[in-house]
């Protein structure tokens, strides 16, 4: 039972997450600001990496955990770029 338990929960998490970043997606692609595009672009990574570890989680595979890893870096990246260009207009200085 418990194992049945576990299968279905780690369903469930999957199908709300791919909810979550289909809303995420409306949100960026409809912002009326730049900066709600940037907080959907952030809300759209960090439940990018939470379903990889969540397949991750399912098949047993290090390789999801990794690629979380490297989108989380990415995204945080990208983030401040786009948030130092919308304060100031220009990311290197």
């Amino acid at each position: 039972m418990s194992a049945a338990l576990l299968s279905w929960s780690v369903l469930a998490a999957q199908i709300l997450l791919a909810a979550a970043m289909g809303c995420a997606t409306f949100r960026m692609l409809r912002g009326p600001r730049a900066q709600d595009r940037v907080l959907a672009l952030d809300a759209l990574y960090v439940n990018a990496a939470i379903l990889l570890l969540v397949f991750g989680i399912r098949t047993g595979s290090t390789h999801y955990f990794e690629a979380a890893i490297l989108i989380t870096l990415l995204g945080f990246v990208s983030t401040a770029a786009l948030a130092k260009f919308l304060m100031r207009g220009e990311v290197i200085e």
